[in-house]
């Protein structure tokens, strides 16, 4: 993907500002969120206990529930704890064609999951003990590790608080 330079760039910066300027309230002056957090994201895998391991075994999030997928029959639904009530649920469809994985508009650029620096770390060993590849830390973000699960979604662990980005409470 190329990156836009010179006049298109400034432009899209001037655009971002006018936006954030319009919309972006301090929290004083920020409503109240009507929702209550985040239930679950769900993700399409292509191998349920290879989808268990990475995330189970390898990363330390619990399989809480599992379960046969209400609207197809024989695929499977199942959920993992990734930590404060909030779950990462994926299903299997058997039969499906699945391609490979695209950044795209409507889908997903990453999922990032705060971790504590302890667990941040072990996962760090599980990952090089694992021979399974990562970005980062890079870019000044010590925090920062980037990878794809087995299904080609892409993780980023993310070191840092809940509620606070680069440092700076913002919620």
């Amino acid at each position: 993907m190329a990156e836009p330079e010179g006049t298109a760039l400034e432009e899209l910066r001037v655009r971002r500002e006018a936006v954030r300027t319009r919309y972006l309230r301090d929290g004083a002056q920020r409503p109240a969120t009507t929702a209550r957090g985040v239930h679950h994201v769900a993700f399409i895998c292509r191998d349920v206990e290879e989808t268990v391991r990475f995330y189970q075994d390898l990363l330390g999030f619990p399989l809480v529930e599992m379960v046969e997928n209400r609207d197809y029959r024989g695929s499977t639904h199942f959920f993992f704890d990734i930590g404060n009530g909030n779950l990462l649920g994926f299903f299997d469809f058997p039969g499906h064609d699945h391609p490979p994985f695209t950044e795209t508009v409507g889908g997903v650029q990453h999922l990032a999951l705060a971790m504590d620096g302890p667990e941040h770390a072990a996962a760090r060993r599980a990952l090089d003990e694992a021979g399974i590849e990562y970005a980062g830390p890079d870019r000044g973000v010590e925090e920062s590790l980037y990878l794809r699960d087995p299904n080609g979604v892409p993780v980023e662990l993310y070191r840092e608080d809940l509620g606070l980005f680069d440092g700076n409470k913002i919620v």
